[in-house]
């Protein structure tokens, strides 16, 4: 119990940090940390239903009530939706391999500590797009946001190639990981193609 907590902690200071780092050159310090308040109290009432109802689910139910508490920042503290939605995806990355090296090391789970070394490469993969993307000859718009959607897509794809091939690992949604990340991984390569999109 009293390693959860310490590991919540963990992850949410480093959230914090890494939320308020992305965002520092465009709003000021109470939108961002108002901003992510909405997130952190989303992910909480989604982690606490996952956790009452459907334990199995709970890295989708924290998402989506991350997601719910991004949209209402976005509308309530006039935020854009595609540069926050990239610092709430990388900004959540560390934390999510916290939640797996903890299990590795309290349960011995080989499957958790593999899917930390995964996050630490993607954490890597996120630093190297978020450096070169604006040279991507075909990402022409150069827009914020590519980053966090290309990421999100890696991670979904993943998860889906892992769960098809029978695997499990803590944050799977039962038999119904490989349709759910395989609809959400397109949804994160929709929303890249219509950021994408040059205006004239």
């Amino acid at each position: 119990m009293l390693v959860n907590i310490a590991v919540s902690i963990v992850g949410i200071v480093v959230f914090l940090f890494m939320f308020w780092k992305r965002l520092k050159d465009d709003y000021s310090p109470e939108i961002i940390f108002s901003s992510a308040e909405y997130i952190l109290l989303g992910i909480m009432i989604g982690f606490l239903a996952a956790f009452k109802f459907i334990p199995n689910w709970f890295f989708w139910t924290t998402i989506f009530g991350g997601m719910i508490g991004l949209t209402v920042a976005v509308f309530r503290l006039r935020i854009r939706f595609y540069e926050s939605l990239e610092a709430f995806i990388i900004s959540l990355l560390p934390w999510l391999g916290f939640i797996f090296l903890e299990d590795s090391v309290v349960n011995s789970s080989l499957s958790s500590f593999l899917s930390f070394v995964a996050i630490l490469i993607i954490v890597f993969i996120s630093y190297w797009l978020n450096v070169n993307y604006k040279s991507f000859t075909w990402y022409r718009s150069g827009k914020i946001g590519f980053t966090g959607l290309v990421t999100a897509g890696i991670v979904f794809i993943l998860r889906s190639v892992i769960a098809a091939t029978g695997r499990s690992v803590i944050s799977f949604a039962a038999g119904y990981e490989t349709v759910i990340s395989a609809v959400a991984a397109l949804i994160c390569f929709l929303l890249l193609f219509n950021l994408g999109k040059v205006r004239k």
